[in-house]
């Protein structure tokens, strides 16, 4: 803010991209704290992922995707299996 006002003064497109951006960083952090610092909502309570996890529900594993061909190659990469067991 004080580099705008200082060296840009009267350049009201950077001024206006300047609030619009502080203003995104604003709601972000506040959603942020809703969620209580998650990016992302859980789609269910941790106790109850534990519990299914130790009654053997669900397994718990590691997502690994492919970064050049995101949409099409990805596995999951089970905890307690060897490296090749993979599903």
């Amino acid at each position: 803010q004080s580099y705008l006002d200082n060296f840009w003064p009267d350049l009201k497109a950077a001024h206006e991209l300047f609030d619009s951006i502080l203003q995104a960083r604003r709601e972000r952090e506040s959603e942020s704290q809703e969620n209580h610092g998650k990016e992302y909502p859980e789609h269910l309570p941790v106790e109850i992922l534990e519990a299914g996890i130790k009654s053997g529900r669900y397994l718990q594993g590691t997502l690994n995707v492919n970064k050049h061909r995101a949409q099409l190659e990805a596995f999951v990469r089970l905890q307690g299996f060897g490296s090749k067991d993979t599903g």
